[in-house]
């Protein structure tokens, strides 16, 4: 099996970056489509309609509907269609942005994309999550290659609610354990072979810039100011993290992430968050250092991610709902079994229930 690491055309990050936009868009296409979500259009189409105009770009601008569904895609393509459009751009959150991925794919056109937020590592996948329009699971679509441009205004991903930089660190912060279980094993990535050297290292990159940068970005976002270790840390969970996760592959934290999704209790709680919980979970299932355990314990606990069931709002009948979420974990098809020798129910629920318990002695000694 070949080795295989796929990423973004290129990569852009930084304080107001979008006033820049159009300087970037000009050699790709002349004649855009924008996909916005209404809330940032709200502050950001003035910018917008400013730097494509100043590089003489011509551009429609729409408000995304929400959903990332069939139909919405089909909605956008018509519009696409009557423009003529020869390129398309996404700006927004992560349904704007996979949306946006899908219409480009359809239309066979070049896509940018522009998050305004640093939650998920989306914005440079070659993957949309497509849902129904009562926004209930669909399918996932698999793209034949990454957005040709990735932009990354880093005064707007200040300005968004301090939480959502936290969610990103802990969706960022299973991006080693999952390569690096993922290179042990042998398994196959999202990137269609095994791990490269590259993308462990990324992956790596990613983890020790959360250890040394990320208490001190979240500060930044709390004060909503760009700083360099927030410059840092919206790299990783952007940028390392998405071409980790990829072409390093996932393994037991995001499966365990999936199974939490099985029973209502965490549902309100953001990708992120409940990942983070499933990278403990994970180092207790593949019985690492308990140095390593607690290192990522107090990252956690430092920036504000759950590190216990109760801080998911998982409270009453936690065996019985443990044994759902490890059922669903261990689905056929489900990443936990890219861990190194297998993994049963019976193991996952175990170590659910032992990350739990580790969690609530960190508080006792930190709180």
């Amino acid at each position: 099996m070949d080795r295989i690491i796929q990423s973004p055309g290129k990569y852009i990050q930084g304080a107001d970056a979008l006033t820049r936009l159009g300087d970037y868009l000009k050699p790709m296409a002349e004649r855009w489509l924008v996909v916005g979500d209404k809330f940032v259009l709200g502050f950001a189409e003035a910018t917008l309609r400013k730097s494509l105009a100043s590089a003489e770009l011509t551009a429609d601008i729409v408000p995304f509907n929400g959903e990332c569904s069939q139909n919405e895609i089909n909605r956008l393509r018509d519009i696409a269609l009557s423009a003529k459009c020869q390129a398309v751009l996404g700006i927004g959150g992560g349904k704007t942005l996979d949306t946006t991925k899908a219409l480009a794919h359809f239309m066979n056109l070049p896509v940018a994309i522009a998050p305004t937020i640093a939650s998920t590592d989306t914005p440079c996948s070659a993957l949309s999550v497509i849902y129904t329009d009562d926004g209930e699971f669909d399918r996932y679509l698999m793209l034949p290659h990454n957005p040709n441009l990735v932009i990354v205004d880093t005064t707007i991903v200040a300005g968004a609610p301090a939480r959502l930089l936290a969610a990103g660190i802990g969706d960022a912060l299973a991006t080693w354990f999952e390569a690096r279980a993922c290179s042990r094993s042998g398994a196959i990535t999202m990137a269609g072979g095994k791990t490269t050297q590259a993308a462990l290292t990324l992956a790596e990159l990613c983890y020790n810039t959360l250890l040394e940068e990320g208490e001190k970005a979240m500060l930044a976002a709390e004060k909503h100011v760009v700083t360099e270790a927030l410059e840092r840390v919206v790299e990783a969970n952007t940028y390392l993290s998405g071409v980790g996760f990829e072409s390093g592959g996932l393994a037991a934290a995001h499966a365990i992430h999936n199974g939490l999704t099985a029973i209502p209790d965490a549902q309100h709680y953001y990708h992120g968050e409940k990942v983070a919980f499933g990278t403990l979970t994970q180092l207790v299932l593949e019985d690492a250092p308990r140095e390593e355990i607690e290192t990522v314990a107090a990252l956690c606990y430092a920036v504000g991610l759950p590190i216990t069931l109760a801080q998911l709002d998982i409270q009453d009948q936690v065996a019985e709902k443990m044994r759902i979420v490890a059922e669903a974990a261990c689905a056929p098809g489900e990443t936990v079994h890219n861990m190194p020798g297998g993994t049963t129910v019976e193991q996952v629920y175990a170590a659910l229930l032992v990350a739990d318990k580790y969690g609530q002695q960190c508080l006792l000694q930190w709180g």
